[in-house]
């Protein structure tokens, strides 16, 4: 018997807690670890109370043809992510690894290229996780280590003297 490898088995899981996940367009799973235990969990869903997209039927980023990774101020859902770190403690996360895996809605393949956007990206700095895995394909995933984030900040990006 082949025993499942850490990453993927994490990985697994949280693909599975991505299945929750209730936008038209891309579902994520987040899976925070730390010490081989799971601390939290967390899917793309409208916040507690809302209707999600998959309720409503539309999405108005799809509707207004806004591309991958813009204007994410317009989607109603909370990322995978924030709903991870928002229901873990943060003395649990510190030196904490963060699972994450994403699927197409309608075709329900991996996304390609995945990876929190900005904002999540913050919160994951604040939230003291160290690395994030991010599934590529079923068994392939790419690692990174947070204080890269840090160190190569894009939001200074075009600002004067950086």
């Amino acid at each position: 018997m082949n025993r499942i490898d850490k990453e993927n088995y994490y990985l697994d899981i949280a693909e599975t807690v991505l299945e929750r996940g209730t936008c038209l367009r891309r579902n994520f799973g987040a899976l925070i670890v730390n010490n081989d235990q799971i601390i939290s969990t967390g899917y793309v869903g409208a916040p507690r109370g809302r209707k999600n997209c998959i309720d409503t039927g539309a999405c108005v980023r799809e509707n207004l043809n806004v591309p991958r990774g813009e204007r994410y101020e317009l989607c109603r859902s909370v990322h995978a992510e924030a709903n991870a770190i928002i229901h873990a403690s943060r003395n649990d996360m510190i030196g904490a690894t963060l699972y994450l895996v994403g699927k197409d809605a309608k075709t329900g393949d991996y996304v390609e290229n995945a990876s929190p956007c900005s904002m999540c990206k913050r919160m994951i700095i604040n939230a003291g996780i160290v690395r994030v895995v991010i599934r590529n394909k079923k068994s392939e995933f790419t690692a990174v280590y947070v204080e890269d984030w840090v160190e190569n900040d894009e939001s200074l990006e075009g600002v004067r003297g950086y």
